[in-house]
């Protein structure tokens, strides 16, 4: 699988966020390969009323119906039509375990489905152990990189994740500079189920292409 995170660039925001989505799916259904479009709170109503994927959500709020200004409540996303969410993502990250803890806790509550990232082996092991759906390990030195990915420059790291998770019986995905058919093929190898992108895809010339491109390591 591959979870394309939209975050908000100008590809996947507004009125170009169907269009985008609508390659992805084409992809999906030429390949056989799981796409997963991670969008803006806004876009995700329209977005899961045009396309057969399965739409998920950048970040929740910890919060319930109330005073809560500016949070994102779960069950507005769900009725949007989130299928899940990301937690504790590089660039909003919670305030520490309890939180990651209180987020996992309120998705479950309204059947959303959860990738948490960890940023060290430590944040590995503990958020492994509050049973996400999914759990992402995205060394900081390598997120944002297009020229070199953590499954090229360190594989022993995903391979080490690989048996944290497995022991947990959390599937694992990876991210961190991902950006080829080659990465994906070694991070099925260490152990991964699938891969997180986003600069590879938002900034292509060619995003579809982009998109086939990482479908091909999984063959």
């Amino acid at each position: 699988m591959i979870f394309v995170n939209f975050k908000t660039y100008e590809a996947g925001t507004g009125a170009n966020v169907v269009g985008l989505t609508d390659a992805l799916e084409e992809v999906a259904e030429t390949t056989g390969v799981k796409i997963v479009p991670v969008v803006q709170a806004t876009d995700i109503k329209e977005v899961s009323a045009s396309s057969k994927l399965e739409v998920w959500a950048q970040k929740i709020d910890p919060v319930t119906y109330g005073a809560h200004t500016g949070a994102i409540l779960p069950e507005a996303v769900v009725e949007d039509g989130a299928i899940g969410v990301f937690i504790n993502h590089s660039e909003n990250r919670c305030r520490g375990a309890e939180e990651v803890k209180q987020v996992i806790a309120r998705a479950n509550e309204v059947g959303l489905k959860t990738l948490v990232f960890a940023g060290s082996v430590n944040e590995l092991r503990d958020y492994i152990a509050l049973n996400p759906t999914y759990i992402a390990y995205e060394p900081p030195e390598f997120i944002g990189r297009s020229d070199i990915s953590v499954a090229t420059a360190k594989p022993e790291i995903i391979a080490s994740a690989f048996e944290l998770s497995k022991w947990a019986g959390v599937p694992l995905i990876v991210g961190a500079g991902v950006h080829s058919r080659d990465d994906v093929r070694k991070c099925l190898e260490l152990g991964a189920v699938g891969v997180a992108v986003a600069k590879d895809i938002m900034m292509a010339q060619d995003p579809k292409a982009e998109v086939l491109d990482l479908a091909e390591g999984f063959k």
